[in-house]
C-alpha cells in the first residue's frame, strides 16, 4: 500500500503544479501585460481561472496531509528547516486569495482596487517563486542536517542561487500555463491572436529559465544533468516534452486551440517527472549526503494502510464531482 500512497502524493503535487500553477500564472500574466491591455487581461484571466479557483489548493492540502500522516519524519524536517520560505509561500496564498475576492466583489470601485491589484499580482509571483525555492532546496542538498547555527540551519538551507533559479523557472511555468489555458476562454479573434503570441513568448521563456537552472547547477556543482539523463526514462521524458512543445507551437501557429491544454499539461508533467524520478525513492537530499526515503522513512504500516484506503475511497467520491465542476465551468459563456 505504500506505493499507492506515493502515487497519490506524486499526482497531488503534479496536479497542484498544473492547476494551481495556471491559477498563479493568471496574476503573473496580468502583472506583465501591456498597460493598454491590462484591464482586458484581468477580465480574461478571471474567466480562465474560474473552473479551478475553488479546487486548486485541494491538491496542496492532500500532499501536506499525506506527508504529515504517512511520512512524519519528512514532514517534520522539511517544515523545520524550510519554515521561512514555507511561511512566505503560505502568506502569499492568503494575500492572493483575499485580494482576488475583494477586488472582484467589492461593489465600490475606488483606490482600494489599485491596492487589491498590486497585492494579487505580486503575490502571484512570490508564491510560486518560493514554491520553486522549496522544491530546489529539497533536492539540491542545501539542507544541512548537522547545522550548528541559525543561519546554516534556517537561512542557507534555502537561500542559494540554484534554489532561486528553480523558483524563477516555476514562475515561468505558471505564466506559461495561464497564457495557454486562457486562449480557449475568449471568443474574440483579436484576443486570441494576442493570447497566442503571449503563449509563444512564455514558451520561449521556459527554455531561457530552464537554461538558467542548468547553468547555475553547473556553477554550483549540482549534477542536475546527470540526474535527468542517468536512465532511459529521463530521455523518454525529454522526448515527450519536446514533441509536446512542437505540437503546441504548431497548434498556436495554425490557430488550432482544442488540444492546447493537453500539450501544456504533458510538458509540465514530463518536466516534473524528469526532475524527480532519478531520486526515487529519496525525497529529501541533505548536504552531508544522507537522504530521507519514501520507502524507508514512513510511518507505521497500519497507518500507511489506512491512509491508502482513505485516499482510494476518497478519490471515488471526490474526483467525479471535481471533474464535473471543471466541466460545468468550462461550459460557461466565453467572453
Amino acid at each position: 500500500m505504500i506505493y499507492v500512497v506515493i502515487a497519490f502524493l506524486w499526482v497531488a503535487i503534479c496536479l497542484y503544479l498544473i492547476l494551481g500553477g495556471a491559477d498563479f500564472g493568471a496574476g503573473i500574466v496580468e502583472l506583465f501585460s501591456e498597460k493598454s491591455y491590462k484591464k482586458r487581461t484581468q477580465k480574461i484571466m478571471y474567466n480562465s481561472i474560474g473552473p479551478i479557483w475553488e479546487a486548486n489548493h485541494m491538491w496542496l492540502i492532500i500532499a501536506i496531509v499525506i506527508l504529515f500522516v504517512g511520512f512524519p519524519k519528512v514532514y517534520a524536517d522539511v517544515s523545520n528547516y524550510l519554515h521561512i520560505p514555507l511561511v512566505i509561500m503560505l502568506l502569499g496564498i492568503i494575500a492572493r486569495g483575499t485580494s482576488f475576492t475583494f477586488r472582484n466583489y467589492d461593489a465600490i470601485n475606488d483606490k482600494w482596487h489599485n491596492l487589491y491589484d498590486v497585492i494579487f499580482t505580486y503575490s502571484s509571483v512570490v508564491t510560486p517563486l518560493f514554491l520553486g525555492i522549496i522544491a530546489g532546496s529539497i533536492v539540491s542538498g542545501s539542507i544541512d542536517d548537522n547545522a550548528l547555527s541559525f543561519q546554516d540551519a534556517y537561512i542557507f538551507s534555502w537561500l542559494s542561487w540554484f534554489n532561486f533559479s528553480v523558483g524563477i523557472f516555476t514562475v515561468v511555468i505558471c505564466a506559461f500555463l495561464a497564457s495557454v489555458y486562457s486562449i480557449q476562454t475568449v471568443k474574440n479573434e483579436e484576443d486570441k491572436v494576442i493570447l497566442r503570441k503571449r503563449a509563444k513568448i512564455y514558451t520561449a521563456l521556459i527554455f531561457v529559465a530552464g537554461a538558467l537552472v542548468f547553468a547555475v547547477s553547473l556553477w554550483k556543482n549540482i549534477p542536475l544533468f546527470s540526474w535527468i539523463t542517468s536512465e532511459i526514462y529521463g530521455y523518454i521524458a525529454i522526448v515527450i516534452a519536446s514533441i509536446s512543445i512542437v505540437l503546441l507551437l504548431t497548434a498556436l501557429n495554425k490557430a488550432k486551440d482544442s488540444l492546447l491544454k493537453v500539450y501544456a499539461g504533458i510538458i509540465v508533467m514530463m518536466i516534473l517527472f524528469a526532475a524527480s524520478y532519478s531520486h526515487f525513492p529519496n525525497l529529501v537530499l541533505f548536504k552531508d549526503g544522507s537522504t530521507l526515503s519514501l520507502l524507508k522513512d514512513y510511518g507505521a504500516m497500519s497507518t500507511i494502510n489506512m491512509l491508502a484506503w482513505a485516499l482510494l475511497l476518497g478519490s471515488i467520491f471526490i474526483l467525479p464531482f471535481l471533474f464535473y465542476l471543471i466541466y460545468s465551468f468550462n461550459k460557461k459563456q466565453k467572453i
